[in-house]
């Protein structure tokens, strides 16, 4: 992260004039502190991150790497990185004193103003490691939500951020807690003018975390309404799930000729898109772009952002989607995102209406597609794709378009060519899979959900006929 600043500037007249300053990205130290499994059990057993604590089961190597690259969403520059695996938990630093004197000298060497430290962090410990280091330091959680406060553009997802960002440092209100103060927009921690404000009222916070919470009610009810009013224009719900960067986006705009924004970039997507696509048939539905998810994803921030995350609950289908070009991670990641689902109440019951698909496949060695192509045929709810090249998104359209089919009625119409309106009313309530025009008028073959077919019987009436068995 690049910052400007202004320096006051007298020239030989006399004239004062102000000269904008770049100065230098944050150089961030990136630390992966790796816990053994029976450790990590009661790292915390009084604390609400007790039971999401997925990450342990992953290779350090790849946490670190996402650790980096959630950091280098912020465009820090990282001038190091390292694997820390504790056998003891220190109450005061988490670290042992030594090592925390080891890395504190090197720190200073490669001079660092930011460590990022890949776990939960009490207060108390973030307080004492920014003491010995005399830098700035953030946890896992805290990094997260920086990224979430960068990235969320709408009203709504502001709001979400804002109050994540407040239970969050409710309960450590040292030297990072400045946002409430600030003239300029966003939320962060990494400084500002009101770096001073070490002594925070903690009154103040409780009202604005009313206030925001009133806020995202209201919301709430408005997201209600709005899917209300597209109940009324019978188009499903389809949304896309995942870990972050698995390329969502992408395939969103492959299937929708979108240009919502797409990078290779942990969270590059945070606030809902919809869309409406056409399957194969002509059948329209309500693609929906989510926010991806992440292990040890804050329980504050699922809970802030779930207005967000009902359009996955309420979806009629949900995708998915996964990044299959590195297969051990892709199974860890699989587990996070089940755990996120779970606990947005989809069970196994909604299972037989999620499709997953496997997505980059663009990346794959050959002896990876071979593998994963016959693994994919033994599983009827996986589609292979590279949303990149286009690859099985026909395949993928064909599925949705079979699954919404599942339970939908067969019907004849016969219209007069003055019932345009009737024409209209059942092009937008049902399917017209053939359609015959003459003098006397159109006979149509259509297919209803059996929500429209009730709808379109109390509107027709006997006129609609079942086709003949021949």
């Amino acid at each position: 992260m690049s910052r400007k600043s202004r320096r006051r500037k007298q020239s030989a007249r006399g004239e004062i004039t102000f000269q904008i300053e770049e100065k230098h990205p944050t150089r961030a130290f990136v630390l992966h502190v790796g816990l053994p499994p029976a450790i990590a059990g009661r790292r915390f057993p009084s604390s609400e991150e007790s039971d999401r604590i997925s990450h342990v089961r992953r290779a350090p190597e790849h946490q670190l790497a996402e650790a980096v690259a959630l950091s280098e969403a912020l465009d820090l520059e990282i001038v190091g990185k390292e694997i820390i695996n504790l056998s003891k938990i220190h109450p005061a630093t988490l670290l042992g004193p030594g090592k925390v004197e080891e890395l504190g000298q090197r720190l200073h060497a490669v001079e660092t103003e930011l460590v990022i430290v890949n776990t939960h962090l009490s207060p108390g410990q973030q307080r004492n490691l920014e003491k010995a280091w005399d830098v700035k330091v953030l946890d896992r959680t805290g990094l997260i939500l920086e990224i979430f406060g960068r990235r969320a553009r709408t009203k709504e997802g502001r709001l979400q951020v804002e109050l994540a960002h407040l239970n969050y440092q409710k309960t450590r209100l040292v030297r990072s807690w400045t946002h409430l103060e600030r003239q300029r927009g966003g939320f962060g921690f990494m400084g500002g003018p009101g770096e001073t404000q070490i002594e925070a009222d903690r009154r103040l916070i409780s009202e604005r975390i009313a206030r925001l919470t009133r806020q995202l009610e209201q919301v709430v009810r408005t997201r209600k309404l709005h899917r209300k009013a597209r109940r009324k224009v019978p188009y499903p719900v389809i949304a896309l799930a995942g870990y972050t960067n698995t390329g969502k986006s992408t395939l969103f705009n492959r299937l929708t000729r979108a240009s919502v924004h797409a990078k290779d970039q942990l969270f590059a997507t945070l606030d809902p898109t919809m869309r409406l696509v056409s399957l194969p048939h002509g059948r329209k539905v309500m693609l929906s772009d989510t926010v991806g998810f992440i292990s040890d994803l804050p329980t504050t921030l699922v809970a802030a952002f779930r207005a967000t995350l009902e359009e996955v609950v309420e979806a009629d289908i949900i995708l998915h989607v996964r990044d299959m070009s590195d297969e051990e991670e892709a199974e860890a990641q699989a587990r996070d995102v089940e755990q996120v689902l779970e606990e947005l109440g989809i069970g196994e019951e909604r299972r037989d209406r999620m499709l997953e698909v496997w997505n980059k496949a663009d990346l794959w060695t050959p002896e990876t597609r071979k593998r994963l192509e016959k693994l994919a045929a033994r599983r009827p709810n996986v589609v292979i794709t590279s949303a990149l090249t286009g690859e099985g998104l026909d395949t993928l359209l064909e599925r949705l378009e079979n699954l919404l089919s599942v339970g939908d009625e067969m019907r004849i119409m016969e219209l007069k060519p003055a019932e345009g309106a009737e024409l209209a009313w059942l092009y937008r309530h049902a399917e017209v899979l053939e359609r015959s025009d003459s003098e006397e008028g159109s006979r149509l073959l259509l297919r209803f959900s059996p929500a429209e077919l009730a709808r379109a019987e109390a509107r027709f009436g006997d006129r609609l006929k079942k086709p003949s068995a021949s």
